[in-house]
């Protein structure tokens, strides 16, 4: 499928993606659905057909395989609404013209399609071949779907496991698989060599004759090492990752998985040097297993697409990322999340989405998953989780239960955000005879974690007036540090101006560079990590906290040169950006003195006891 676009909207939380394709794939942007919770997919499964007047039949959980048969019915039907807007607009809007006018104008400035389109209309147009040119050269955008694949929950029935394929990811795989979309399943949070393994029964994910595939894998990552060790373990099983897309490790929205100080920048250039030997090494493993297999084997080289996501904020930033890098797309999530007509974000969580700043925006540790969360201070989730801690009663009731994945108390699982798990666990506290200052310091650990699966989808609940008696009203909210320079609502028209340069949504003027910002927050997630450690630091914490800091400082010295060799791009925050870096090589100086100095104290406190 021709790309018209070079950027997408990346998965955000559980919810406010969810019919994210049903907004914007008519207009050919691509988008991604989160499979966590089939529960809210069966709610807007129910609420769609009665506005499209689709026949429902619900899915209950009484039923086989009820998990991936809700999941496979609403991308069904995602698939069939988007391919009735998209028709209508090619057809229907040819006598109107708006819808056919929207999709024109928010394709990029240097467009082939938008110059065509011109040509095509500024002398008058006959409506059969205007029809015919919108059929041939018009594309909708992708529906893909995102699996975290470690949230891979065990199921039981009656205290009997049921069999691995109907573990959370699997069952979200096979909905998935089983689906009429021919559409990319983004695997991100990791690798988990079962659910690899499982994919390899599902014939959609194999090329044919001419490198095509009915369903594609993208793999989510941090860097080149995970890629190319993920990238070979698929292509054994016969598997082809189409596309890598690189997330930022801390300058992202959602779950932020840290990499030992790698920054984007350096990352990206790996990539880019190494691109052709990762596609060429990774094809030679798969085509020698397709012949293992007896199965077809493509006539010419698969094709790898190199996309990246986090942080950035700027038409300047967008196309140097797409052009010093080879990149084959950006993505853009945090900041539609200001806009209604691309995601689905309540009222309320919106207007405090809009007056959030950088102190408002906080890496914390309130997933349950036990990975650092990129969170908004205040948000209504975490008000009812305090709530609840001073009624003495900490905890969620966990009616989704898809992240009771700790088996600490339990074989079947329970969720560290639960009231269940944290009454365990403080009950253990109380027992341990602990000084006071070291007492709160483990409550607050416990009592931090936040009900994450329900609250990431609750908002596309309250936007739609949807029942939420089982989940209640808290919101859980996740944008990226990006968001502290967005503050109103934009039309999708406005969002797509401001990718492609023709107009700013930024409302402020001391927005940092993508690579200094993502520099600041890894040099106070390193501060931080080092205050956790130092009194009593091992030589293991030691060796990580100076890899740390030595990959912080090559990637400073990458900067360096390459904002030194910059001639046209990034002129007007050249100074800035350099002072910046000076300024960050100083402080990781130090910190590198700090760890030294506190490692030799340990060693002396050792040596006295």
């Amino acid at each position: 499928m021709k790309k018209v676009h070079s950027f997408h909207i990346p998965v955000m939380g559980i919810g406010f993606t969810i019919d994210s394709p049903l907004k914007v794939a008519q207009y050919g942007i691509d988008s991604v659905i989160s499979l966590v919770d089939d529960i809210l997919l069966e709610k807007l499964r129910k609420m769609y057909s009665e506005k499209f007047e689709i026949p429902y039949t619900e899915i209950t959980d009484k039923i086989d395989d009820f998990r991936a048969k809700r999941i496979t019915s609403y991308l069904d039907m995602m698939s069939d609404l988007v391919d009735k807007k998209f028709e209508a607009l090619k057809n229907g809007a040819v006598e109107k013209g708006e819808e056919l006018k929207a999709y024109i104008s928010m394709l990029p400035s240097s467009s082939t399609i938008r110059h065509e389109f011109n040509k095509l209309t500024e002398k008058g147009f006959n409506i059969s071949e205007l029809k015919k040119w919108a059929s041939q050269n018009l594309t909708k955008g992708s529906i893909d779907v995102n699996i975290m694949t470690k949230v891979d929950k065990d199921n039981y029935i009656k205290n009997e496991k049921l069999p691995i394929e109907y573990n959370d990811a699997h069952a979200a795989l096979r909905g998935f698989a089983n689906s009429k979309l021919k559409s990319s399943v983004v695997l991100s949070a990791g690798m988990n060599p079962r659910l690899y393994a499982y994919m390899s029964q599902f014939n959609d994910f194999y090329p044919n004759e001419e490198g095509s595939f009915e369903k594609k894998i993208i793999l989510k990552v941090s860097d080149y090492r995970s890629a190319l060790i993920q990238g070979k373990f698929l292509a054994k099983k016969g598997l082809w990752v189409s596309e890598y897309r690189i997330e930022s490790g801390l300058n992202c929205g959602g779950h932020a998985f840290a990499t030992d100080g790698n920054l984007l920048g350096p990352v990206l250039a790996e990539f880019k040097e190494k691109r052709e030997e990762l596609r060429a090494s990774i094809e030679t493993i798969i085509n020698q297993e397709l012949i293992n297999q007896g199965r077809t084997v493509s006539k010419t080289p698969l094709n790898l697409k190199i996309s990246a996501q986090g942080g950035v904020g700027t038409y300047e930033e967008h196309e140097f990322m797409l052009n010093e890098y080879q990149l084959d797309a950006v993505g853009w999530g945090t900041p539609f999340l200001l806009v209604p007509e691309a995601t689905t974000v309540d009222e309320k969580t919106m207007n405090k989405l809009m007056l959030a700043k950088e102190e408002d925006l906080y890496l914390s540790n309130i997933s349950p998953l036990g990975v650092p969360f990129n969170n908004l201070r205040s948000n209504t989730k975490d008000l009812e989780k305090e709530t609840l801690i001073n009624k003495g009663r900490p905890g969620s009731s966990c009616p989704k239960k898809f992240i009771a994945l700790n088996k600490e108390f339990k074989e079947t699982g329970i969720c560290t955000a639960s009231r269940e798990y944290q009454y365990l666990k403080i009950k253990e506290l109380d027992e341990a005879g602990l000084p006071l200052n070291d007492y709160q310091k483990a409550f607050n650990k416990i009592t931090e974690k936040s009900c994450a699966c329900v609250g990431l989808g609750t908002s596309a609940l309250l936007a739609y007036n949807l029942d939420t008696k089982v989940e209640g009203s808290g919101v859980s909210i996740c944008p990226g540090p990006n968001m502290a320079y967005y503050s109103h609502i934009m039309s999708l028209k406005n969002m797509t101006d401001h990718i492609y340069g023709r107009d700013s949504m930024i409302s402020r003027t001391d927005r940092p560079n993508v690579f200094i910002k993502e520099l600041s927050i890894y040099i106070n997630y390193l501060k931080g990590k080092f205050e956790d450690v130092k009194t009593n630091m091992t030589h293991k914490e030691e060796k990580y906290l100076l890899t740390f800091t030595s990959n912080l400082k090559e990637g400073i010295i990458y900067y360096k040169t390459m904002f030194n060799q910059l001639k046209n791009t990034f002129q007007d925050v050249k100074e800035d950006v350099l002072h910046a870096l000076d300024t960050s090589e100083k402080t990781l100086s130090l910190i590198g003195l700090e760890i030294q100095d506190a490692s030799i104290q340990n060693l002396k406190n050792q040596v006295a006891v």
